[in-house]
């Protein structure tokens, strides 16, 4: 005999459910009787806890990106920088870029989609880790304490999501994010002393 699903279980079931159809079909295509035959729940277990598409869609872009957020530690920020710009290049590129594309490309219709966006976010998960970034190297004596702010964290992706906007394409040359890290992060972080 087998049990229902509830609590955790159940959401975590759904989000995978609704991450799936975001890779498959994009969030256009993504509908809630779809989530809810895949993950083989009704629709009213999704509407307890999302109220509508654009919440289900924010979620489960959330659940695939912080199951995919880099954490390196090179054991200098110089490195540890450039590896996070690298993947965060590689990311924009592969499915999980391609869904955040589309919920970008969706937003532009969807004011309700992109208020969720900007407050839903991935990118608190990746400032966290930005931020962590910069305490290690302080704590080894690499950046000022000060370094560790909020504003100097963001600064290396905003430059990289600039360079998106302006090429239109999913890659930026490696030789660019070796100067976004080299000519403007490390200096704003010395700065910051």
């Amino acid at each position: 005999m087998s049990t229902r699903r509830r609590g955790e279980e159940l959401e975590r079931a759904i989000l995978h459910a609704a991450a799936d159809e975001l890779r498959e079909s994009g969030y256009a295509g993504m509908t809630m009787d779809r989530v809810a035959a895949r993950a083989g729940t009704n629709k009213n277990a999704i509407y307890r806890r999302w109220p509508h598409r654009a919440a289900l869609g924010i979620a489960a872009y959330r659940h695939l990106s912080d199951a995919a957020m880099p954490n390196p530690d090179t054991g200098t920020l110089r490195g540890d920088a450039l590896e996070m710009l690298r993947r965060a290049n590689e990311t924009w590129s592969s499915p999980y870029g391609v869904v955040l594309r589309g919920l970008l490309a969706a937003a532009a219709d969807d004011p309700e989609l992109l208020t969720l966006m900007r407050e839903r976010s991935g990118a608190d998960t990746m400032d966290r880790a930005w931020l962590g970034m910069l305490e290690r190297a302080a704590a080894r004596g690499e950046a000022p304490a000060a370094a560790a702010h909020h504003r100097v964290a963001t600064t290396p992706m905003m430059l990289l999501r600039a360079e998106y906007a302006m090429r239109g394409i999913p890659s930026v040359p490696d030789e660019v994010l070796v100067e976004i890290v080299d000519e403007v992060f490390l200096p704003l972080v010395r700065g910051r002393g």
